[in-house]
């Protein structure tokens, strides 16, 4: 199995990830979408596995920055869009386990996938 961890280089949550398969000897690839960006039909990809809602982190700050409007009303395309205009906005880490993806840290769900 190819792992594939997507997120932003300098995030605690992805450090935290990072070290986790680390400590456990489990190989994976890095994408830092921050620096590399994220394409349309993998985001698009995501939300029709996942839902729009766990991908869309309201909690940081590039988030909580935008103007009110574009808080408001938000739905698929919305969010889709707002998060391939500001990648930080995907929660993160996303680990692409091949036939489905985590989302955020969870020590308890990645050993449940991978331990």
């Amino acid at each position: 199995m190819t792992l594939t961890m997507y997120g932003i280089k300098n995030c605690d949550t992805v450090a935290k990830a990072r070290k986790w398969l680390e400590d456990r000897g489990l190989a994976y690839g890095f994408h830092d979408y921050k620096a590399a960006g994220i394409d349309r039909p993998r985001l698009e990809a995501w939300v029709e596995e996942l839902g729009w809602e766990p991908l869309l982190n309201r909690a940081g700050t590039t988030f909580r920055k935008l103007d009110e409007a574009d808080k408001q009303n938000i739905d698929r395309e919305k969010a889709i869009g707002l998060m391939l205009a500001n990648p930080s906005m995907i929660k993160r880490p996303v680990l692409d386990l091949g036939d489905r993806r985590l989302v955020g840290f969870k020590p308890d769900l990645y050993e449940a996938a991978l331990g």
